[in-house]
């Protein structure tokens, strides 16, 4: 059975960093995509960042050039490196991921993906 454990998520002021970590239970090699999504309260889902398979990532629109998504093959675990921190980032934050083909994994946000963990609690204050 696949299970993604996310940590790293705490309090931070505005301008600050977190790094975010979720372990999987098997190689992160299997997965075709991998990613991450959020959810504040009384918002919609919203995909924050994926890694394909082959290395190429896409952001969300409104965390390009602050936040970057990486794997670690080795360690079985995905990272979510966030930067430059705003009070709009604050949200419960899950790790996703899918072994379907890469057509069908590009054609999904991460809250789609078939795996997904219990999530972790970023507050950013001003």
């Amino acid at each position: 059975q696949v299970q993604l454990v996310e940590s790293g998520g705490g309090s931070v002021q505005a301008g600050g960093s977190l790094r975010l970590s979720c372990a999987a239970s098997i190689y992160t090699s299997s997965f075709t995509c991998m990613g991450w999504f959020r959810q504040a309260p009384g918002k919609e889902r919203e995909g924050v960042a994926t890694i394909y398979s082959g290395g190429s990532t896409n952001y969300g629109d409104s965390v390009k050039g602050r936040f970057t998504i990486s794997r670690d093959n080795a360690k079985k675990t995905l990272y979510l490196q966030m930067n430059s921190l705003k009070p709009e980032d604050t949200a419960m934050y899950y790790c996703a991921a899918d072994r379907a083909g890469v057509g069908v994994c590009r054609s999904r946000p991460p809250y789609e993906y078939n795996y997904r963990g219990q999530g972790t609690q970023v507050t950013v204050s001003s």
